[in-house]
């Protein structure tokens, strides 16, 4: 059942299901919480899980200006005080780990365990660290509906396609250019000049050895700014982790929250 919450001038929609320690998930860029919708049932025995549409996502409603990361941080953590929790883990993926830095680095006291997966810094952003790629995700996406199959060989491995080939037409649902559209863009480009070194957190780094969004070595380089950090790389699996291979993410999450350290196996290995 979706609660709205308020959030400072916004209304945010969210989920809350499962039972015992919460987890806020956070969605990547063009998404919604219903990007969570295959890992949820995998997490919620263990956690209460916490998905929510951010603003100008999915059916939270707030004025029609651009957010910055700072706002959607601040978003996050009035998102868990409207619910009655003061602290929680965190799992951010794509730009949502973006959000999930800036909680993190800005509101420390919210976050306990911290997941950042297919991701990249909060100064940077990802035309500058991965240019060739995001030009031609840009290409891509001018070309739509035409290009959708194109567009989402780049976000799912070919491989995967073959077994799941409805999300071959995934992208050909993509909606006009709208003014909320144009908001999110904006807050999708947005970086936060905050040091990562006050992340204080235990940080897992999770990404697919095949994403060609965010290539892994961009998130893995946040180990060089996150001291209590550890790495796990899934092979095979592209950039929608959380769609392409929910069960071995959740594990890793589990795997993590709980505290036991990653070793080398099928599904998860560190680099």
């Amino acid at each position: 059942m979706t609660r709205y919450i308020a959030t400072g001038d916004a209304m945010t929609a969210c989920t809350v299901s499962g039972d015992g320690p919460p987890l806020l998930l956070l969605h990547g860029a063009e998404a919604s919480r219903q990007m969570f919708d295959d890992i949820t049932p995998h997490l919620a025995s263990r956690f209460t899980v916490i998905a929510y549409d951010q603003r100008d996502c999915g059916e939270t409603t707030s004025p029609p200006v651009p957010a910055t990361l700072a706002q959607l941080a601040l978003d996050a953590k009035a998102l868990l005080a409207g619910l009655g929790i003061g602290r929680a883990h965190v799992f951010g993926s794509s730009f949502g780990g973006r959000v999930a830095q800036a909680l993190a680095a800005g509101h420390p006291d919210c976050v306990d365990r911290l997941v950042l997966g297919s991701t990249w810094a909060l100064p940077s952003s990802l035309l500058a660290l991965n240019p060739e790629g995001s030009r031609h995700i840009q290409e891509l996406r001018r070309g739509l509906p035409g290009s959708a199959h194109d567009l989402a060989r780049v976000f799912f491995p070919e491989e995967f396609l073959v077994q799941r080939p409805a999300l071959r037409d995934i992208f050909s649902r993509v909606q006009p250019r709208s003014e909320r559209a144009e908001r999110r863009s904006a807050a999708v480009a947005d970086t936060l000049d905050l040091p990562l070194s006050a992340i204080q957190s235990p940080t897992l780094l999770l990404a697919g050895d095949s994403d060609q969004v965010v290539p892994a070595r961009l998130t893995f380089d946040l180990a060089n700014q996150i001291a209590n950090s550890q790495w796990v790389l899934l092979p095979g699996v592209g950039h929608a982790t959380c769609l392409q291979a929910p069960t071995d993410v959740a594990q890793a999450v589990i795997r993590f929250i709980d505290g036991h350290p990653e070793s080398p196996r099928q599904g998860a290995t560190q680099p």
